[in-house]
Protein backbone atom coordinates (compact mmCIF):
# COMPACT_ATOMS: atom_id res chain seq x y z
CA UNK A 1 0.00 0.00 0.00
CA UNK A 2 1.09 3.66 -1.03
CA UNK A 3 2.48 5.86 1.50
CA UNK A 4 -0.14 8.91 1.75
CA UNK A 5 2.36 11.59 1.21
CA UNK A 6 2.86 14.22 3.52
CA UNK A 7 1.99 18.01 2.84
CA UNK A 8 4.62 20.35 2.75
CA UNK A 9 4.64 22.76 5.31
CA UNK A 10 5.44 25.74 4.66
CA UNK A 11 8.75 28.08 6.42
CA UNK A 12 7.99 30.55 8.82
CA UNK A 13 10.17 33.45 7.18
CA UNK A 14 10.01 36.45 6.44
CA UNK A 15 10.16 38.00 2.59
CA UNK A 16 13.30 39.63 2.52
CA UNK A 17 13.49 43.38 3.02
CA UNK A 18 10.67 43.44 5.32
CA UNK A 19 10.23 42.89 9.34
CA UNK A 20 8.18 42.51 12.38
CA UNK A 21 7.64 45.12 14.62
CA UNK A 22 7.05 44.15 18.33
CA UNK A 23 4.55 46.17 20.81
CA UNK A 24 7.02 48.35 22.56
CA UNK A 25 8.43 49.96 19.36
CA UNK A 26 4.90 50.65 17.96
CA UNK A 27 4.25 52.32 21.30
CA UNK A 28 6.97 54.13 21.13
CA UNK A 29 7.16 55.05 17.03
CA UNK A 30 3.45 55.97 17.99
CA UNK A 31 4.32 58.63 20.51
CA UNK A 32 7.58 60.13 18.36
CA UNK A 33 4.73 60.69 15.61
CA UNK A 34 2.21 62.71 17.98
CA UNK A 35 5.71 65.07 18.94
CA UNK A 36 6.02 65.37 15.12
CA UNK A 37 2.30 65.76 14.36
CA UNK A 38 2.18 68.20 17.34
CA UNK A 39 4.94 70.59 15.62
CA UNK A 40 3.87 70.08 11.88
CA UNK A 41 0.05 71.07 13.46
CA UNK A 42 1.36 74.56 15.26
CA UNK A 43 2.63 75.45 12.24
CA UNK A 44 -0.85 74.77 10.61
CA UNK A 45 -0.54 71.78 8.63
CA UNK A 46 -3.63 69.23 8.84
CA UNK A 47 -3.77 65.92 8.73
CA UNK A 48 -4.49 63.54 5.54
CA UNK A 49 -4.77 59.85 4.27
CA UNK A 50 -4.13 58.47 0.63
CA UNK A 51 -4.43 54.85 -0.12
CA UNK A 52 -1.54 52.51 -0.63
CA UNK A 53 -2.10 51.79 -3.98
CA UNK A 54 -2.73 53.87 -6.45
CA UNK A 55 -3.05 53.30 -9.78
CA UNK A 56 0.67 52.62 -11.54
CA UNK A 57 0.71 56.26 -14.14
CA UNK A 58 -0.78 57.81 -11.10
CA UNK A 59 2.73 57.32 -9.23
CA UNK A 60 5.03 58.21 -12.31
CA UNK A 61 8.38 56.58 -12.81
CA UNK A 62 10.55 59.04 -10.64
CA UNK A 63 12.54 56.50 -8.45
CA UNK A 64 16.27 56.66 -8.24
CA UNK A 65 16.31 52.79 -8.71
CA UNK A 66 15.02 52.85 -12.81
CA UNK A 67 18.01 50.76 -14.29
CA UNK A 68 15.63 47.82 -12.04
CA UNK A 69 13.38 45.51 -14.59
CA UNK A 70 10.00 46.96 -12.95
CA UNK A 71 11.43 50.38 -11.90
CA UNK A 72 11.28 49.67 -8.19
CA UNK A 73 7.54 49.46 -7.40
CA UNK A 74 5.46 46.74 -6.85
CA UNK A 75 2.98 46.34 -9.18
CA UNK A 76 0.16 44.11 -10.36
CA UNK A 77 -3.13 43.98 -13.08
CA UNK A 78 -6.74 44.28 -11.29
CA UNK A 79 -9.57 42.62 -12.70
CA UNK A 80 -9.99 45.32 -15.75
CA UNK A 81 -6.28 44.81 -16.71
CA UNK A 82 -5.50 47.89 -14.91
CA UNK A 83 -2.31 48.60 -13.56
CA UNK A 84 -2.30 48.81 -9.85
CA UNK A 85 1.10 49.94 -7.28
CA UNK A 86 1.79 49.77 -3.75
CA UNK A 87 2.71 53.64 -3.45
CA UNK A 88 6.70 54.53 -3.24
CA UNK A 89 6.67 57.48 -1.30
CA UNK A 90 3.78 59.72 0.15
CA UNK A 91 4.07 63.09 -2.36
CA UNK A 92 3.06 60.97 -5.48
CA UNK A 93 0.04 60.06 -3.71
CA UNK A 94 -0.71 63.97 -2.94
CA UNK A 95 -0.17 65.29 -6.05
CA UNK A 96 -2.78 63.37 -7.21
CA UNK A 97 -5.72 64.20 -4.54
CA UNK A 98 -4.84 68.10 -4.85
CA UNK A 99 -5.48 67.17 -8.44
CA UNK A 100 -8.97 65.36 -8.02
CA UNK A 101 -9.55 67.99 -5.42
CA UNK A 102 -8.25 71.29 -6.77
CA UNK A 103 -11.06 73.58 -7.21
CA UNK A 104 -12.30 72.85 -3.39
CA UNK A 105 -8.84 73.07 -1.32
CA UNK A 106 -7.84 76.21 0.05
CA UNK A 107 -4.28 77.54 -1.69
CA UNK A 108 -2.17 77.22 -0.32
CA UNK A 109 -2.92 73.50 0.73
CA UNK A 110 -1.00 72.45 3.68
CA UNK A 111 -1.28 68.56 4.65
CA UNK A 112 0.76 66.30 6.68
CA UNK A 113 0.88 62.56 6.26
CA UNK A 114 2.26 59.40 7.79
CA UNK A 115 2.13 55.60 6.46
CA UNK A 116 3.56 52.89 4.70
CA UNK A 117 5.19 53.07 1.64
CA UNK A 118 7.14 50.32 -0.49
CA UNK A 119 10.47 50.03 -2.56
CA UNK A 120 10.98 46.93 -4.83
CA UNK A 121 14.69 47.79 -4.31
CA UNK A 122 17.85 45.55 -3.37
CA UNK A 123 17.39 45.71 0.46
CA UNK A 124 20.48 45.67 2.75
CA UNK A 125 21.23 46.55 6.10
CA UNK A 126 18.90 49.17 7.34
CA UNK A 127 17.08 49.51 4.04
CA UNK A 128 13.89 48.04 3.93
CA UNK A 129 11.69 47.66 1.41
CA UNK A 130 8.62 48.55 3.62
CA UNK A 131 9.43 51.65 5.76
CA UNK A 132 6.95 54.45 7.16
CA UNK A 133 7.35 58.10 5.86
CA UNK A 134 6.10 61.20 7.82
CA UNK A 135 5.24 64.28 5.25
CA UNK A 136 4.56 67.86 5.33
CA UNK A 137 3.69 69.88 1.97
CA UNK A 138 2.52 73.19 1.35
CA UNK A 139 1.27 73.07 -1.93
CA UNK A 140 0.12 76.18 -3.96
CA UNK A 141 3.19 78.65 -3.03
CA UNK A 142 6.15 79.36 -5.32
CA UNK A 143 7.65 81.29 -2.79
CA UNK A 144 10.69 80.46 -1.71
CA UNK A 145 9.71 81.05 2.20
CA UNK A 146 7.73 78.41 1.80
CA UNK A 147 10.72 76.03 1.32
CA UNK A 148 12.07 77.84 4.67
CA UNK A 149 9.40 77.20 6.40
CA UNK A 150 9.15 73.39 5.72
CA UNK A 151 12.90 73.57 6.67
CA UNK A 152 12.22 75.35 9.53
CA UNK A 153 9.36 73.28 10.87
CA UNK A 154 11.68 70.29 10.40
CA UNK A 155 14.68 71.52 12.98
CA UNK A 156 11.99 72.11 15.36
CA UNK A 157 10.48 69.47 15.22
CA UNK A 158 13.95 67.81 15.76
CA UNK A 159 13.73 69.59 18.51
CA UNK A 160 10.59 68.88 19.98
CA UNK A 161 12.31 65.10 20.07
CA UNK A 162 15.16 65.92 22.10
CA UNK A 163 17.64 65.98 19.48
CA UNK A 164 20.31 68.80 20.73
CA UNK A 165 21.13 71.62 18.72
CA UNK A 166 24.96 70.99 16.96
CA UNK A 167 23.42 67.02 17.02
CA UNK A 168 21.30 67.46 13.83
CA UNK A 169 21.53 70.43 10.54
CA UNK A 170 19.07 70.82 7.48
CA UNK A 171 21.03 70.77 4.02
CA UNK A 172 19.84 72.47 1.76
CA UNK A 173 20.59 72.57 -2.44
CA UNK A 174 18.83 73.93 -5.29
CA UNK A 175 18.32 71.96 -8.62
CA UNK A 176 18.63 74.65 -10.51
CA UNK A 177 22.06 75.36 -9.58
CA UNK A 178 23.15 72.19 -10.54
CA UNK A 179 21.05 72.45 -14.19
CA UNK A 180 22.93 76.20 -14.46
CA UNK A 181 26.31 73.74 -13.71
CA UNK A 182 25.65 71.28 -16.23
CA UNK A 183 24.90 73.57 -18.70
CA UNK A 184 28.24 75.37 -18.23
CA UNK A 185 29.97 71.38 -18.97
CA UNK A 186 27.75 71.17 -22.22
CA UNK A 187 25.49 68.49 -20.40
CA UNK A 188 22.13 69.71 -20.99
CA UNK A 189 20.76 66.17 -21.57
CA UNK A 190 18.38 64.74 -19.72
CA UNK A 191 19.54 61.27 -19.57
CA UNK A 192 22.99 62.63 -18.79
CA UNK A 193 21.36 65.05 -15.74
CA UNK A 194 19.79 61.83 -14.02
CA UNK A 195 22.73 59.99 -13.81
CA UNK A 196 24.74 62.85 -13.36
CA UNK A 197 22.29 63.35 -9.99
CA UNK A 198 22.19 59.61 -8.92
CA UNK A 199 25.94 59.68 -8.75
CA UNK A 200 26.21 63.09 -6.55
CA UNK A 201 23.71 61.69 -4.53
CA UNK A 202 25.82 58.47 -3.31
CA UNK A 203 28.45 61.53 -2.09
CA UNK A 204 28.05 60.54 2.07
CA UNK A 205 27.61 56.74 1.25
CA UNK A 206 30.09 56.14 -0.95
CA UNK A 207 32.62 59.16 -1.11
CA UNK A 208 34.21 61.49 -3.33
CA UNK A 209 36.49 59.09 -5.28
CA UNK A 210 32.97 56.70 -6.33
CA UNK A 211 31.27 59.98 -7.34
CA UNK A 212 34.27 60.41 -9.59
CA UNK A 213 33.91 56.93 -10.87
CA UNK A 214 30.16 56.88 -11.12
CA UNK A 215 30.95 60.48 -12.66
CA UNK A 216 33.19 58.74 -15.17
CA UNK A 217 32.93 55.48 -17.29
CA UNK A 218 31.41 53.40 -14.23
CA UNK A 219 31.99 51.88 -10.79
CA UNK A 220 32.54 48.28 -9.97
CA UNK A 221 31.40 47.97 -6.32
CA UNK A 222 32.25 45.39 -3.68
CA UNK A 223 29.63 42.64 -4.58
CA UNK A 224 31.37 43.06 -8.21
CA UNK A 225 28.27 44.45 -9.81
CA UNK A 226 29.24 47.68 -12.62
CA UNK A 227 27.09 50.81 -12.23
CA UNK A 228 27.53 52.36 -16.00
CA UNK A 229 28.68 55.98 -15.31
CA UNK A 230 27.79 59.47 -17.23
CA UNK A 231 30.75 59.56 -19.16
CA UNK A 232 32.05 62.75 -18.89
CA UNK A 233 35.59 64.16 -19.19
CA UNK A 234 38.56 64.93 -16.71
CA UNK A 235 37.54 68.43 -16.84
CA UNK A 236 33.73 68.19 -17.03
CA UNK A 237 34.66 65.90 -13.73
CA UNK A 238 36.41 68.58 -12.17
CA UNK A 239 33.79 71.05 -12.61
CA UNK A 240 30.77 69.08 -11.23
CA UNK A 241 33.49 67.93 -8.08
CA UNK A 242 34.38 71.89 -7.43
CA UNK A 243 30.06 72.24 -7.13
CA UNK A 244 29.87 69.17 -4.95
CA UNK A 245 32.59 70.55 -2.91
CA UNK A 246 31.67 73.35 -2.72
CA UNK A 247 29.89 73.46 0.67
CA UNK A 248 32.90 71.57 2.16
CA UNK A 249 34.99 75.27 2.44
CA UNK A 250 32.64 76.28 5.23
CA UNK A 251 31.83 79.72 6.14
CA UNK A 252 28.39 81.68 5.94
CA UNK A 253 25.25 80.60 3.91
CA UNK A 254 26.49 83.95 1.86
CA UNK A 255 29.75 82.61 1.67
CA UNK A 256 28.43 79.36 -0.11
CA UNK A 257 26.31 81.29 -2.05
CA UNK A 258 29.27 83.03 -3.73
CA UNK A 259 31.13 80.57 -4.35
CA UNK A 260 28.33 79.13 -6.06
CA UNK A 261 27.11 82.16 -8.41
CA UNK A 262 30.78 82.08 -9.77
CA UNK A 263 30.19 77.73 -10.61
CA UNK A 264 27.07 78.53 -12.80
CA UNK A 265 28.66 81.02 -14.66
CA UNK A 266 25.89 82.92 -17.17
CA UNK A 267 23.63 80.14 -16.95
CA UNK A 268 20.08 81.59 -16.31
CA UNK A 269 18.52 78.72 -14.76
CA UNK A 270 21.70 78.64 -12.00
CA UNK A 271 21.16 82.36 -11.54
CA UNK A 272 17.51 81.33 -10.67
CA UNK A 273 18.86 79.08 -8.52
CA UNK A 274 20.83 81.44 -6.65
CA UNK A 275 18.54 83.98 -6.18
CA UNK A 276 15.98 81.57 -4.60
CA UNK A 277 18.89 80.37 -2.08
CA UNK A 278 19.50 84.22 -1.78
CA UNK A 279 15.96 84.41 -0.28
CA UNK A 280 15.85 81.77 2.24
CA UNK A 281 18.81 82.67 3.38
CA UNK A 282 17.42 86.50 3.95
CA UNK A 283 14.64 85.40 5.64
CA UNK A 284 16.42 82.29 7.72
CA UNK A 285 18.97 85.34 8.98
CA UNK A 286 16.01 87.10 9.72
CA UNK A 287 13.94 84.78 11.52
CA UNK A 288 16.96 83.27 13.94
CA UNK A 289 17.66 79.92 12.30
CA UNK A 290 21.29 79.84 12.11
CA UNK A 291 24.04 77.88 10.08
CA UNK A 292 24.21 75.00 12.76
CA UNK A 293 20.77 74.77 11.87
CA UNK A 294 19.60 75.04 7.81
CA UNK A 295 23.34 75.22 6.38
CA UNK A 296 23.57 75.45 2.33
CA UNK A 297 25.48 72.09 1.01
CA UNK A 298 25.80 71.91 -3.13
CA UNK A 299 26.29 67.82 -2.19
CA UNK A 300 22.44 67.52 -1.71
CA UNK A 301 20.48 66.58 -5.03
CA UNK A 302 18.12 64.06 -3.56
CA UNK A 303 17.41 60.88 -5.43
CA UNK A 304 14.07 61.50 -6.71
CA UNK A 305 13.40 63.08 -10.46
CA UNK A 306 10.32 65.29 -9.34
CA UNK A 307 11.98 67.71 -7.28
CA UNK A 308 12.43 71.14 -9.42
CA UNK A 309 14.37 73.67 -6.97
CA UNK A 310 15.58 73.67 -3.61
CA UNK A 311 16.43 70.36 -1.89
CA UNK A 312 16.47 69.55 1.49
CA UNK A 313 18.55 66.97 3.52
CA UNK A 314 17.84 66.46 7.15
CA UNK A 315 21.62 65.01 8.66
CA UNK A 316 22.02 63.73 12.08
CA UNK A 317 25.79 64.53 12.91
CA UNK A 318 26.13 62.63 16.04
CA UNK A 319 28.53 59.43 15.89
CA UNK A 320 27.64 55.52 15.84
CA UNK A 321 29.70 52.62 15.38
CA UNK A 322 28.81 50.89 11.45
CA UNK A 323 28.57 47.21 10.83
CA UNK A 324 32.52 46.97 10.62
CA UNK A 325 33.19 48.88 13.95
CA UNK A 326 34.13 52.25 12.29
CA UNK A 327 32.85 55.37 13.90
CA UNK A 328 30.79 57.59 11.78
CA UNK A 329 28.36 59.98 11.31
CA UNK A 330 24.74 58.58 11.85
CA UNK A 331 23.31 60.12 8.94
CA UNK A 332 20.11 60.96 6.98
CA UNK A 333 16.87 60.85 8.62
CA UNK A 334 14.82 62.50 5.97
CA UNK A 335 14.61 65.00 3.11
CA UNK A 336 12.60 66.55 0.36
CA UNK A 337 12.57 69.44 -1.55
CA UNK A 338 10.27 71.30 -4.37
CA UNK A 339 8.32 69.84 -6.44
CA UNK A 340 6.57 72.50 -9.05
CA UNK A 341 5.58 69.79 -12.07
CA UNK A 342 4.11 67.16 -10.14
CA UNK A 343 0.52 67.94 -9.74
CA UNK A 344 0.70 69.19 -13.24
CA UNK A 345 0.82 65.67 -14.54
CA UNK A 346 -2.84 65.36 -13.81
CA UNK A 347 -4.15 68.74 -14.57
CA UNK A 348 -1.77 70.27 -17.19
CA UNK A 349 -1.52 73.67 -15.00
CA UNK A 350 1.82 74.06 -13.03
CA UNK A 351 0.66 73.78 -8.96
CA UNK A 352 4.12 74.99 -7.30
CA UNK A 353 4.97 72.80 -3.99
CA UNK A 354 7.65 72.02 -1.29
CA UNK A 355 7.37 69.57 1.25
CA UNK A 356 9.72 67.50 3.62
CA UNK A 357 9.53 63.79 4.74
CA UNK A 358 10.87 62.19 7.78
CA UNK A 359 11.89 58.56 7.54
CA UNK A 360 10.50 57.03 10.33
CA UNK A 361 12.34 53.83 11.05
CA UNK A 362 15.63 55.93 10.77
CA UNK A 363 14.74 58.29 13.16
CA UNK A 364 13.58 55.69 15.78
CA UNK A 365 16.69 54.24 15.16
CA UNK A 366 18.36 57.93 16.24
CA UNK A 367 16.25 58.97 19.37
CA UNK A 368 17.03 55.23 19.96
CA UNK A 369 20.62 55.46 20.21
CA UNK A 370 20.02 58.64 22.16
CA UNK A 371 18.10 57.25 24.62
CA UNK A 372 15.43 60.12 23.47
CA UNK A 373 12.33 57.44 22.94
CA UNK A 374 9.70 59.13 24.57
CA UNK A 375 7.47 55.92 24.66
CA UNK A 376 4.72 55.89 27.27
CA UNK A 377 4.62 53.20 30.03
CA UNK A 378 3.16 50.21 28.54
CA UNK A 379 0.40 48.96 31.42
CA UNK A 380 0.42 44.85 30.82
CA UNK A 381 -3.30 44.36 31.95
CA UNK A 382 -4.29 42.18 35.37
CA UNK A 383 -4.91 38.60 34.73
CA UNK A 384 -7.69 37.34 36.47
CA UNK A 385 -6.98 33.19 36.90
CA UNK A 386 -9.81 30.43 36.27
CA UNK A 387 -9.54 27.76 38.86
CA UNK A 388 -13.60 26.25 38.30
CA UNK A 389 -14.19 26.17 34.90
CA UNK A 390 -17.98 25.93 36.17
CA UNK A 391 -17.93 28.83 37.36
CA UNK A 392 -16.07 31.34 34.89
CA UNK A 393 -18.91 33.51 34.55
CA UNK A 394 -17.80 34.81 38.14
CA UNK A 395 -14.48 34.97 36.74
CA UNK A 396 -15.47 37.35 34.01
CA UNK A 397 -16.95 39.40 36.18
CA UNK A 398 -14.44 40.16 38.32
CA UNK A 399 -12.75 40.97 35.13
CA UNK A 400 -15.78 43.51 34.13
CA UNK A 401 -15.20 44.96 37.63
CA UNK A 402 -11.62 45.76 36.84
CA UNK A 403 -12.47 47.40 33.60
CA UNK A 404 -15.65 49.23 34.07
CA UNK A 405 -12.97 50.55 36.84
CA UNK A 406 -10.32 52.16 34.17
CA UNK A 407 -7.89 48.80 34.88
CA UNK A 408 -6.80 46.79 32.06
CA UNK A 409 -7.44 43.48 32.81
CA UNK A 410 -7.96 39.84 31.08
CA UNK A 411 -9.14 36.65 31.99
CA UNK A 412 -7.00 33.38 31.12
CA UNK A 413 -8.42 31.70 27.93
CA UNK A 414 -6.59 28.69 28.24
CA UNK A 415 -7.35 25.21 29.58
CA UNK A 416 -4.30 24.89 31.62
CA UNK A 417 -3.79 24.53 35.19
CA UNK A 418 -2.56 26.80 37.84
CA UNK A 419 1.50 26.80 36.97
CA UNK A 420 0.48 27.19 33.93
CA UNK A 421 -1.76 29.92 34.56
CA UNK A 422 0.69 31.77 36.46
CA UNK A 423 3.67 31.41 34.07
CA UNK A 424 1.33 33.08 30.92
CA UNK A 425 0.90 35.79 33.40
CA UNK A 426 4.80 36.16 34.03
CA UNK A 427 5.56 36.14 30.62
CA UNK A 428 2.63 38.35 29.57
CA UNK A 429 4.20 40.91 31.97
CA UNK A 430 1.29 41.11 34.00
CA UNK A 431 1.39 43.08 37.31
CA UNK A 432 -1.35 41.34 39.35
CA UNK A 433 -2.52 37.77 38.84
CA UNK A 434 -5.82 37.20 40.62
CA UNK A 435 -6.94 34.23 42.39
CA UNK A 436 -10.30 32.87 43.40
CA UNK A 437 -10.28 28.93 44.13
CA UNK A 438 -12.85 27.15 46.06
CA UNK A 439 -11.14 27.75 49.03
CA UNK A 440 -10.92 31.71 48.61
CA UNK A 441 -15.01 31.63 47.23
CA UNK A 442 -16.34 29.63 50.17
CA UNK A 443 -14.23 32.63 52.49
CA UNK A 444 -15.56 35.27 50.57
CA UNK A 445 -12.04 36.55 49.60
CA UNK A 446 -9.70 36.69 46.41
CA UNK A 447 -5.49 36.63 46.32
CA UNK A 448 -3.96 39.18 44.53
CA UNK A 449 -0.32 38.24 43.50
CA UNK A 450 2.09 41.08 42.71
CA UNK A 451 3.95 39.99 40.34
CA UNK A 452 6.26 42.22 40.07
CA UNK A 453 7.49 42.27 43.26
CA UNK A 454 6.97 38.68 43.72
CA UNK A 455 9.64 38.34 40.56
CA UNK A 456 11.91 40.74 42.99
CA UNK A 457 11.80 38.46 45.74
CA UNK A 458 12.35 35.50 44.14
CA UNK A 459 15.86 36.35 43.16
CA UNK A 460 16.72 36.53 46.69
CA UNK A 461 14.81 32.91 48.00
CA UNK A 462 17.45 30.25 47.78
CA UNK A 463 14.90 27.26 48.31
CA UNK A 464 11.48 25.90 47.70
CA UNK A 465 10.83 25.49 50.99
CA UNK A 466 11.51 28.94 51.52
CA UNK A 467 9.58 29.97 49.37
CA UNK A 468 6.38 28.12 50.08
CA UNK A 469 7.24 29.66 53.87
CA UNK A 470 6.93 33.21 52.43
CA UNK A 471 4.69 33.04 49.88
CA UNK A 472 6.32 36.41 48.48
CA UNK A 473 3.92 39.17 47.74
CA UNK A 474 0.59 37.45 47.65
CA UNK A 475 -2.10 39.07 49.80
CA UNK A 476 -5.80 38.11 50.63
CA UNK A 477 -8.47 40.76 50.43
CA UNK A 478 -12.07 40.54 50.99
CA UNK A 479 -14.10 39.80 47.27
CA UNK A 480 -15.68 43.27 47.81
CA UNK A 481 -12.72 45.21 47.57
CA UNK A 482 -11.08 43.55 44.85
CA UNK A 483 -11.20 46.79 42.60
CA UNK A 484 -10.29 49.17 45.23
CA UNK A 485 -7.21 46.77 46.54
CA UNK A 486 -5.99 45.98 43.05
CA UNK A 487 -6.02 49.90 42.36
CA UNK A 488 -4.12 50.53 45.45
CA UNK A 489 -1.12 47.94 44.65
CA UNK A 490 -1.02 49.00 40.79
CA UNK A 491 -0.39 52.71 42.62
CA UNK A 492 2.62 51.17 45.07
CA UNK A 493 3.87 49.38 42.04
CA UNK A 494 4.30 52.85 40.01
CA UNK A 495 5.85 54.55 43.12
CA UNK A 496 8.41 51.85 43.56
CA UNK A 497 8.95 52.09 40.19
CA UNK A 498 9.75 55.93 40.27
CA UNK A 499 12.11 55.37 43.34
CA UNK A 500 13.95 53.42 41.85
CA UNK A 501 13.91 55.22 38.65
CA UNK A 502 15.46 58.76 41.06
Amino acid sequence: MAKKKKSARPKARLPKGFRDIDAAEIAATREMLATVRGVYASYGFAELETPFIEYADALGKFLPDQDRPNEGVFSFQDEDEQWLSLRYDLTAPLARYVAANHDRLPKPYRSMRAGWVFRNEKPGPGRFRQFMQCDADTVGSASPLADAEVCMMAADAFEALGISRGDYVLKVNNRKILDGVLEGIGQADEAARLTILRAIDKLDRLGPEAVRALLGEGRLDDSGDFTKGAGLDADQIAHVMAFVEAGLEGGSRADVLARLERLVGGSQRGKEGVAELSEMAAFLDAVGYAENRIAFDPAVVRGLDYYTGPVFEAELTFHVEDEDGNRVRFGSVGGGGRYDDLVARFTGQKVPATGFSVGVSRLYAALEHLKKLQAPAQQAPVVVLVMDRARVADTWRMVEELRNAGIAAEMYMGTSGMKAQMKYADRRGAPIAVIEGEDERAKGIVQLKDLIEGRRKAAAIASREEWVEQRPAQVAVPRGELVARVRELLEKQHADADDEDA
